[in-house]
């Protein structure tokens, strides 16, 4: 759906209250909404007063409040709330947004369960407001390029995709993000298998079948940490994807292979990191070595030298929120909606149960 252009301050940004100011707010929501033209960062969210002023030194014009309520009670004085907090909260604040009249967006994932998901993007259709979620993985620099190299036909047809999101953390640091309380929606398969599952719909289309297996490897860890996830799509393509906090050896993010070539993609796309060192978007935002360049060939290995470098399109972050903005003030497409998140976790919801009983869901 479209964006329903709010009523604002004439000729002024929209005004952005964001709830939740840890990793998710304070890394990339908050930088991404101040650097976006049309929006402003007018409201931070949190209980905790060591991020109120880390939120008020970063942004010297932001207001802290304690609490969603006292957001809320000055819900007439926002145009967009962008909810940032802990995962078990997305729902009930994103539905509370919304009967107050107030767009939303929701980090992902936006809901524990496909049902919730479609039942706020109901809510959002009936009231005629913008519900997008925050799947920011859709502008890395290596999914724009596999995009690019696909819409190009340099791989010919797609028969496998593999993609890795791994981690070594042989230490569980512990937080409701590593809780085994299902309350909670932790472990990977939802956090970083959000990700890999969006990327996957995205670039292959609907999956028929999903196979999975999950694992708790760390001494005093609770959700899974390990996760290997297989799809068939409805298109033939088969995806395997793998999220780990326990891999000693990163394997390549991607490794696709075709009926042309195939394309090999070592290491992450360097925008968070760029957002954790406090740098924010401007010119050469996204861009990447030429050493770290993936390689499209075929018959050899790329690390024998085999195919040729296939350049990295920069990644793109401000996109999304440019996105939302344009959704808002201009009646333009929403970015990501809520009913493909949806899609997405009908595939994690089968996947746990895939790799709880031992079987292969069909959907």
């Amino acid at each position: 759906m479209t964006g329903t252009p709010p009523a604002h301050a004439p000729g002024g940004p929209l005004r952005v209250g964001l709830v939740g100011y840890g990793l998710a707010g304070s890394v990339f929501h908050a930088p991404l909404i101040a650097a976006t033209e049309g929006l402003t960062l007018d409201t931070v969210v949190t209980s905790n007063p060591e991020r109120q002023r880390q939120a008020r030194a970063e942004f010297p014009d932001v207001r802290t409040v304690a609490s969603p309520d006292e957001l809320f009670d000055r819900a007439a004085e926002l145009d967009l709330v962008v909810i940032a907090s802990p995962n078990k909260t997305h729902v009930p604040l994103a539905k509370r947004a919304l009967e107050a009249g107030l767009p939303v967006v929701v980090d992902k994932p936006v809901a524990g369960t496909a049902a919730e998901a479609r039942e706020l993007a109901a809510l959002a259709e009936e009231r005629g407001l913008l519900l997008s979620v925050f799947q920011n993985r859709r502008w890395d620099n290596d999914f724009l390029t596999l995009r690019r190299l696909i819409a190009e036909d340099a791989l010919g047809d797609v028969w496998r995709f593999e993609s890795r999101f791994e981690r070594w953390r042989p230490k569980p640091k512990g937080g409701w993000r590593e809780s085994g309380d299902p309350a909670e929606i932790g472990g990977l398969l939802y956090d970083l298998g959000s990700h890999v599952v969006d990327q996957a719909l995205v670039l292959f289309g609907p999956v028929t079948q999903v196979y999975a297996e999950s694992v708790v490897r760390r001494a005093g860890a609770e959700a899974d940490d390990d996760t290997f996830i297989a799809l068939t799509h409805a298109s033939g393509v088969r995806s395997h994807l793998y999220v780990s906090s326990t891999a000693a050896q990163l394997g390549p993010r991607f490794r696709v292979l075709g009926s042309k070539a195939g394309y090999v993609k070592h290491g992450l796309d360097p925008q968070e990191a760029a957002l954790r060192e406090g740098a924010r978007p401007g010119p050469g935002w996204g861009e990447e070595d030429e050493a770290l360049w993936g390689r499209l060939g075929s018959g050899e290995s790329p690390v024998t030298g085999g195919g040729d470098a296939a350049p990295t399109v920069p990644g793109d972050y401000p996109a999304y929120y440019a996105a939302v903005a344009k959704a808002l003030l201009d009646g333009g497409p929403n970015p990501v909606d809520a009913r493909e998140a949806a899609d997405a976790l009908d595939v994690l919801e089968a996947a746990r149960r895939s790799a709880r009983d031992g079987v292969v869901v069909a959907l």
